[in-house]
């Protein structure tokens, strides 16, 4: 009898993240085979506030980003048997009946806004002003990009034939096809996040985006899905072979979630990404903060439960061009990244940063704080030096996170029993154990911090067969990677911190904030 020898099979992820567009292959044990990095330019501003990016931009850095995988890859390109593409969330690209952009994309990052309010009807404004609605929909028709562009750019919106994220633009420039999947549907689009679909007729959200219609939107499906298979123009163009499955997936952050093996509301997914967040995987509707939506998870039927604070680990990115240029100048000699010489500034000083405390709110403020929030930092002395900021900063997001998980506990009814952490602040061995210790619970980082990738390469290990299902997968290829355990001494301090310094500052600075907001008009 002759043994046959089943030959390995991989996958191929592809996340167009905010800094970079990635291409990797995993294999079937959710290992990183191959991988190649394109930095890419997050936005252009014409305005102040606005955020924009050419989506041929990003389509051409994903091509790049293909081509410099194959230089490097050791193993045979058919044994790649399928394809996720995950990105980040709520960028806009209207698209004209020719399948091109009519203009830039607009980015999650862009703060503009309209003045004008949802066309509601007299009764249905009063029920949802009774019940603390009206705010929430007002907000979410001011920030509609679709409401900018038919307001300022009739001529623009009048020719829109399809209304995509980034992620169904990418879909579309792969396979030909306008599908999206469920788990990619965040962002200021008329989506029912409680039932997981596009909104009934009757939901207000499109009495709220002006003109919307549903055939401007496209198909949606499940993670798992198939969306469509690799065109010849897209095979011709990135490498990746012509007739590969396009399976769906979910924005960067849900596959992130689901990468660092956070399956359900016992276990805390943090992201040190761009934007930092917490979140939980329930597989029921809950929303943290009321008239705040719970994503939808990759797992099929699943909700991320979130908290985020919008600028998050993009402060050390901040910090970097503020006042590391001695990390800089240093890292270029040394060969290595700026970012790895930072952790030397938080060995430098000691648990508290000897009591300077940073509230991030450097972005639009938090989840669970008001649009003046801004950010600040207190407790100066003569003490302080450029080592303690950069302290202060790790720490004032990581409290913020903690509040973020107190808030989810409360809602939720579950305690959090383990934490898991990823995102490139992850690998700092320094971040973790400040993370620990904050915390005050052990916390453990995954096998790698592409756990973005690595969860669309779960939900395609599903979509093509590997496993038979989302659990399978996610225990196959998901792993425990190092695990840093609170110090008693600075558990104790940052408590003290924490609960005495950090959770009033918001309350205390409010007034200021508003005063600051009157007399500047930042932000808007």
């Amino acid at each position: 009898m002759h043994s046959t020898v089943k030959k390995p099979e991989y996958l191929l992820s592809i996340d167009n993240g905010t800094q970079s567009v990635r291409a990797m292959i995993f294999d079937q044990n959710g290992q990183l085979v191959a991988k190649s990095k394109v930095d890419i330019e997050p936005y252009f501003s014409t305005e102040p506030g606005w955020a924009e990016q050419h989506a041929d931009y990003f389509w051409q850095s994903l091509c790049q980003a293909c081509h410099l995988l194959w230089e490097q890859l050791e193993i045979p390109r058919e044994s790649i048997k399928a394809l996720s593409v995950t990105t980040q969330r709520a960028t806009v690209v209207p698209m004209a009946a020719d399948g091109q952009p009519l203009r830039a994309a607009i980015s999650w990052l862009d703060q503009r806004q309209v003045d004008s309010k949802p066309e509601l009807g007299a009764v249905e404004s009063l029920l949802m002003r009774a019940v603390g609605a009206k705010d929430a929909v007002d907000s979410f028709h001011a920030q509609a990009e679709v409401n900018w562009i038919a307001q300022n750019q009739p001529e623009v919106w009048q020719q829109v034939d399809k209304l995509l994220l980034l992620s169904g633009y990418h879909n579309y420039k792969l396979t030909g096809d306008y599908r999206d999947s469920i788990a990619s549907q965040v962002g200021y689009v008329p989506f029912d996040f409680e039932q997981l679909q596009w909104a009934g007729d009757k939901d207000w959200k499109w009495r709220a985006l002006a003109g919307m219609t549903r055939d401007m939107l496209p198909e949606l499906v499940e993670a798992g899905g198939l969306l469509g298979h690799i065109s010849a123009q897209a095979a011709a163009e990135t490498g990746i072979a012509e007739g590969l499955p396009l399976i769906a997936c979910g924005s960067d952050k849900a596959c992130e979630v689901l990468g660092t093996g956070c399956l359900d509301s016992n276990t805390g997914s943090l992201s040190y990404g761009t934007t930092a967040t917490f979140n939980i995987t329930s597989d029921k509707y809950l929303e943290a903060i009321p008239y705040h939506p719970a994503y939808p998870g990759v797992i099929p039927g699943s909700f991320n439960i979130e908290m985020m604070v919008p600028r998050g680990y993009w402060m050390v990115s901040w910090f970097k061009q503020q006042f590391g240029l001695q990390e800089q100048s240093a890292a270029q000699q040394q060969g290595v990244s700026p970012e790895s010489l930072f952790d030397q500034l938080l060995e430098q000083v000691p648990a508290g940063s000897m009591g300077l405390t940073l509230q991030p709110y450097w972005g639009a403020g938090a989840d669970n704080e008001g649009p003046e929030a801004k950010g600040a930092i207190i407790g100066f002395g003569d003490v302080h030096t450029r080592a303690h900021l950069y302290r202060a900063i790790i720490e004032g997001l990581t409290y913020a996170l903690r509040a973020g998980k107190e808030r989810v506990e409360k809602r939720s009814g579950q305690p959090i029993t383990r934490l898991l952490v990823s995102g490139g602040g992850s690998q700092s061995d320094q971040i973790m154990q400040i993370t620990a210790d904050v915390f005050g619970m052990p916390v453990q980082r995954p096998h790698t911090y592409e756990t973005s990738a690595l969860g669309a390469a779960i939900a395609a290990a599903v979509g093509c067969g590997m496993y038979p299902d989302f659990a399978s997968a996610a225990a196959s290829m998901t792993h425990a990677g190092d695990r840093f355990e609170p110090i008693v001494a600075n558990q104790k301090i940052y408590n003290q911190l924490y609960t005495q310094v950090y959770r009033k500052m918001y309350h205390a600075l409010k007034p200021s904030y508003r005063a600051i907001r009157a007399v500047i008009g930042y932000p808007a």
